[in-house]
């Protein structure tokens, strides 16, 4: 795939994201914090894990960048296992269910409106982050993963794994909301 067309895209979703979590500003605490059962997550923990993870990839984006010695590529060819990772992020009609770390669950954590505000910041960053990647190899930059920082990926497969993962839990968010809607629908009726 052509690297500026990936780029494009992954910056396209990334504004998706902003958009979304702008929105939750119009929410209640209440609203935020809604589950709909004690073992799911609400939007606000869907968001707080995807800033776990932010703070584990921005800067290891960031510090990849800066070390970059290769050109730019003018095509994108995805390694085998980061191709692998980011394919399992990516949203699907019928979402398979993943286990998730025990230091990026956030599962009755007392949270606010703050983690809102930390996503959208992680964000921008990741916006100039893949800005600033039009300057450097997305082939030949690589990037520690945040299970085992020497398994090392491609880096446009990490901005594809990332993103991608952020894709599949505002897409749960969303999910969220729309239940709590349904049932207040109901219970209006």
């Amino acid at each position: 795939m052509k690297t500026i067309d990936l780029i494009w895209g992954l910056k396209n979703t990334v504004h998706q994201h902003i958009d979304f979590a702008q929105q939750l500003h119009t929410l209640s605490d209440a609203e935020l914090n809604w589950r709909t059962d004690t073992e799911s997550w609400s939007v606000l923990e869907c968001l707080e894990h995807l800033n776990s993870y932010g703070h584990f990839y921005l800067p290891e984006i960031a510090q990849t960048m800066l070390n970059a010695k290769a050109t730019p590529d003018t095509e994108f060819r995805p390694g085998l296992l980061g191709d692998y990772f980011a394919k399992s992020m990516q949203p699907k009609a019928k979402l398979n269910k993943m286990k998730t770390f025990r230091k990026t669950n956030p599962l009755g954590r007392k949270l606010d409106r703050k983690v809102i505000d930390v996503f959208i910041e992680q964000q921008h960053k990741m916006l100039e982050l893949l800005e600033a990647s039009k300057n450097v190899s997305l082939n030949k930059s690589k990037t520690g993963i945040s299970i085992a920082k020497w398994i090392r990926i491609k880096l446009g497969d990490t901005f594809r794994f990332v993103i991608y993962h952020n894709q599949r839990h505002v897409m749960q968010a969303e999910r969220v909301l729309n239940h709590q809607k349904q049932i207040k629908e109901k219970s209006e009726a």
